[in-house]
């Protein structure tokens, strides 16, 4: 009998499908940010800075990217 700490790790494919994901929620905020563009370009500079810095931290990378990743790395949505 073999010891199962010697067996090869097997890849998960959350990793995989994980990376997809990401892929697509980087395109969806891309998509939505050119779609806003005409709009926010009428705002002033410092303005439009401000909202493309909070859109992009807080409505790609904290909300749903920060639940994605610990799912791709231990399997669960939340602590």
């Amino acid at each position: 009998m073999t010891d199962p700490s010697l067996t090869p790790h097997q890849p998960s494919w959350r990793k995989p499908a994980g990376i997809f994901l990401i892929l697509l929620l980087i395109t969806a905020w891309v998509v939505g940010v050119a779609s806003l563009s005409p709009w926010v370009g009428t705002w002033p500079v410092l303005v439009q800075a401000i909202f493309y810095l909070a859109a992009g931290i807080l409505w790609l990378w904290v909300l749903p990217l920060k639940r994605l990743l610990r799912w791709m790395e231990l399997g669960r949505w939340r602590d």
